[in-house]
């Protein structure tokens, strides 16, 4: 039987040092474009304002963010049509690719339930003593069997494919998650939906 710690070697050249997001701090960057797997866009296409975010599924400041600001964020922005959103992954180690890897693996309809999962539960898989294990088991609540979630994390074209999108990233002058670009202005940290206001009103004003 595959030892389930040796699905995620492959993921080894991307491993770094997490960084700890620093407070909003605004700059113009050149993003580059989707990668293979195509962004999964929540709002209309022809809203005002796009916030693209670059998060890592164990960063502990994204899955702050995504507990205490995004449900504010979309509710007041997003579902308003208003503002449209993606999730672009910068994984920064191994586990993080596996959870975008997971996230992928079923179609992007499933993708923000599984990032939302991971995200609430991250406490629970990625900082104890068996990750891989507790991954597995979470997972399991979203339909993958053991079975699924081993041929998910063997997908040699989704860990490209989400290495890609860190890679550009990183060229784009990613350092630190979670990052985000309002129509191309740099937003980086655990903004508070106070911040993000500050932020996004003066745009939606124009």
């Amino acid at each position: 039987m595959t030892n389930r710690r040796q699905l995620l070697t492959g993921a080894a050249g991307i491993a770094a040092a997490a960084l700890v997001g620093t407070p909003a701090a605004r700059a113009q960057t050149k993003l580059p474009d989707a990668g293979p797997l195509g962004d999964v866009w929540l709002g209309p296409a022809d809203a005002k304002v796009t916030i693209i975010e670059y998060a890592s599924m164990t960063c502990s400041h994204c899955a702050h963010f995504h507990e205490t600001t995004w449900p504010e964020l979309k509710k007041k922005y997003v579902d308003t049509g208003k503002v449209r959103f993606t999730l672009r992954e910068f994984p920064l180690d191994p586990l993080a690719t596996a959870g975008f890897m997971l996230a992928r693996c079923n179609g992007n309809d499933k993708y923000y339930p599984m990032t939302d999962l991971l995200f609430s539960q991250q406490k629970n898989w990625a900082f104890v003593d068996k990750p891989v294990d507790a991954l597995s088991a979470l997972v399991k609540q979203a339909g993958f069997s053991q079975e699924s979630f081993e041929a998910c994390l063997k997908r040699q074209d989704i860990y490209d494919a989400i290495t890609q999108v860190k890679d550009a990233g990183a060229k784009a002058g990613i350092d630190s998650t979670p990052t985000f670009f309002v129509n191309g202005q740099r937003v980086s940290g655990a903004v508070s939906i106070a911040e993000f206001d500050k932020v996004l009103e003066p745009l939606l004003a124009k």
